[in-house]
């Protein structure tokens, strides 16, 4: 009889160091769950980064660009100005009539080109404010759509982690049982042996 009970005690022993060993793979497999996904939200914010990194620099260029299409046709502006001012004294410096025609015309082909001139700039910033709104658009909706990919990824975490927690707490609650079985029949084994 003793032999029996120093077998069973060697057993319990022996399940005891099976359920640390299982507790504490459970728990390493938690913890490698946790840092893959540590690693892949901070793989999705350098990716962000370098999206947002990228809007700022297409916006940089782009504003380069129409500050120095701005200078040209600002000096283009000047250039016309100055040639007005320079028709206008040919035509006060004319000696007959076909003179004043000719500045007339010269003048006439000048604010048509300015009228077309003007046309193209009110064109050309329509076209910039589309493309603006455009982009601000695509960046809201691209906002958008990582911000309800980082909740569903973090409901997934959440809902994995807890699932492990959950067998943990179920494995444990068995051996507790089968534990409690074990000591009654001991302590069942042993009354019978004193009876």
């Amino acid at each position: 009889m003793l032999r029996q009970i120093e077998i069973q005690k060697q057993k319990d022993q022996e399940a005891a160091e099976a359920k640390r060993a299982r507790n504490a793979q459970m728990i390493a497999e938690v913890e490698v769950s946790n840092k893959v996904a540590q690693e892949r939200k901070a793989e999705k914010l350098r990716q962000d980064r370098e999206e947002d990194l990228k809007i700022v620099r297409y916006n940089a260029d782009r504003i380069a660009k129409e500050e120095a299409e701005q200078a040209e046709q600002a000096r283009l502006r000047e250039e016309k100005e100055l040639e007005i001012q320079r028709l206008r004294e040919m035509q006060e410096r004319a000696a007959d009539r076909q003179g004043e025609i000719d500045a007339l015309r010269a003048k006439r082909a000048f604010e048509e080109g300015e009228r077309k001139a003007r046309k193209e700039e009110r064109e050309k910033a329509e076209l910039q404010r589309k493309q603006a709104k455009e982009l601000d658009l695509a960046r809201r909706k691209q906002f958008m759509e990582r911000e309800v990919m980082l909740a569903q990824q973090a409901k997934a975490e959440r809902d994995e982690f807890l699932r492990v927690i959950q067998k943990q707490k179920e494995q444990e609650a068995e051996e507790r049982e089968l534990e409690s079985k074990r000591h009654t029949a001991l302590r069942a084994h042993a009354n019978t042996i004193r009876t």
